[in-house]
This record gives C-alpha cells, structure tokens and sequence, in this order.
C-alpha cells in the first residue's frame, strides 16, 4: 500500500500489487518511490486500485486502532561526533559550504508497527503533508513538511525549508544568523537552479510554526517557458542544500552518500516521495518519518552544517526533530 496527502487536503491511497514503470502513465495514477542516490531505474509504482479521502471523510472517521508499543535504544554520540569533524574539516579545506549528515535513533515495538504508525501520520494535517510505503512486513511513513515541487501544467511551485528551532525560542530564531545563513543557502540555490526555466516569483522569508518547532521558508514559483517532465525536475532540484551538499558535485555528494551509510541512514530518508495523479505530479521530501522491518524501527533525523555550526547545538537540534516525529505517534 502507498499513500500521500495531496496539497487540498484530501489522501489518495494505493493499493496493490503494483506494477513498476520507468514512467508514469499518461491518464492514470502512480506514485514515484526512489532511493536518495535515485539509483532505482523504475522509480514509478502503479496501483492495482485507488482510494481517494477527502478531508472532511478524514476528519470524520480517523484511523482507528492502539499507539504504537515501542521502546527505543539510548543513542551514542560518537559516530555523529566523528562525522561532524571530518565534515567541518572538508568546509574549511574548502571542498563545500553545507552538508546535511543524518542520525539515525533505534527502537523495536512489542507488535507489528506498520498500522499504528500508518494510522498516526494519516492523522497529520496541514502544513505537513502524510506520505507511506508498506510493502509486506516493512516500509516507511511519515509527515514532512517539505515539499520538493508541485508541477501542474506548466506552474512550478517549490519551497526552501532549512532553519529549526523549539517553538518558544522563535523571537531569538526570527535574528539568528547562522540560522538565516543556512536558510539562504538553500533559498538561493533553488533560485539559481531554476533561473532559466521561467521568471521566479520568491516570496519573503517567513516563519512556519510545526507547534513543537519552527523552521524558516521562502516560497518560489514560477511559470515554465518550456514543458519538463517529472524525472528532469526531480534531477535538477534533489537534493537541495536542505538535505544535501553546497555545492553539489560528484565528490561533495559522495561524500554525503558515504556519511549517511556509515551513519546507518535508510536509503529513502530525504529522498523524493511523489504522487502522479493524471497529469498533476507533486513530490515531497520524505523526512520526519518512521522506516520499520519486521518489528525493528528506525528513526532518522539531518541537520545542516556549515562554518558557523558547533557540534552540541546540531546534536541538540537533532533531538528536536526527532521528538517531533514521536509527538505524531501520540494520541
């Protein structure tokens, strides 16, 4: 099963089997699963039969069924302590500016987790939008408030979401400068990458309240001068410097892929998550979730490094999104 919480609100759901394609079909439905190195050569998964929830059905009759029963491992510092220095090592060699590691936090549940789980991202509502992958006894699902882009006819709408603070320090994270600095890293790099598709219309930088935490985000979109497809997009724009290098080369991201193995990171945390829906394609970014085999789960969390940052901040901030995603599983 497969489902994603589109941008009105509603929740298309598909079911299996499904059959995989190296393109979506013209006049149907698939949804696009990829690994963050986009290594997977028939990304799109077409449903055997869809579901569509409307929001008001989605309100009225929640998902039902107990919380999920689990107990997570106590998390060692050191592998992301090691990272954090070779990766603040190769910034002042000059090899990039920004680089996103991810910390995974280890946990297992009494029973089957993939309802509980599904059943507590299903119940996130705007800003975030729910996302999942269940295939047999493993799978992912989370509620991310980031959107990679929204491609309907020729209008493209993306966003940059980078910046993380705990709710109650807004005030000193709205003059944070090494907050602002990593926002406009990644706010200026989408600008720079889509300068030549159309006239980009970029908002001001606001603050976007999660309730527990808040994050920075500049809206930019734009009309195309010439039609793209899905995959050309997806290719140009992921990974932003919100979940990947600046800049992005060969080498710079390597290096990330090499950090995220050693640091145990699943294979779809950042990556693009979408959904084709008869022509209109929207991909998330597929963070603040939960990957699961068998009853053994994982959860991981980035965090963006540059110059400014300092080891026992990014740790922190790593906590903070973590426990985030725990607040979902809560009734």
């Amino acid at each position: 099963m497969a489902w994603m919480r589109k941008r009105d609100g509603s929740v298309l759901i598909g079911h299996g089997p499904f059959t995989e394609s190296t393109s979506p079909p013209a006049d149907g439905v698939a949804f696009y699963v990829q690994n963050f190195a986009l290594e997977d050569p028939a990304p799109w998964k077409v449903p055997s039969r869809i579901k569509r929830t409307s929001p008001r059905e989605l309100k009225a009759s929640p998902p039902d069924g107990p919380p999920l029963d689990c107990k997570w491992a106590p998390l060692d510092a050191a592998p992301f302590s090691l990272v954090f220095q070779e990766i603040m090592s190769s910034i002042h060699s000059g090899v990039f500016e920004k680089t996103v590691p991810v910390v995974i936090e280890s946990g297992r549940s009494a029973a089957a987790p993939a309802v509980p789980i599904a059943a507590a991202m299903l119940r996130q509502s705007a800003p975030l939008h729910s996302y999942g992958w269940l295939d047999s006894g493993s799978g992912f699902a989370g509620a991310t408030p980031e959107l990679l882009f929204s491609l309907v006819g020729d209008r493209l709408e993306t966003m940059a979401l980078a910046g993380t603070a705990r709710s109650e320090d807004r005030e000193v994270f709205a003059v944070d400068e090494k907050e602002i600095r990593e926002h406009e890293y990644v706010a200026q790099t989408l600008v720079s990458k889509l300068l030549d598709l159309g006239h980009i219309q970029r908002s001001a930088r606001e603050i976007l309240d999660l309730g527990s935490i808040v994050h920075f985000l500049t809206l930019i979109g734009l009309d195309l001068r010439t039609p793209q497809t899905p995959e050309e997009l997806i290719r140009r724009l992921h990974p932003t410097p919100a979940l990947g290098p600046l800049p992005r080369t060969a080498e710079t991201l390597s290096l990330l892929l090499d950090w995220r193995e050693r640091l145990a990171c699943p294979a779809q945390f950042g990556a693009p998550f979408g959904l084709w829906d008869h022509g209109q394609f929207d991909a998330i970014v597929a963070i603040r979730g939960i990957w699961w085999d068998g009853q053994k789960l994982v959860l991981p969390a980035g965090c963006g490094i540059i110059e400014a940052s300092r080891l026992v901040n990014e740790w922190r901030e790593l906590r903070l999104k973590r426990e985030a995603v725990k607040s979902f599983l809560r009734r």
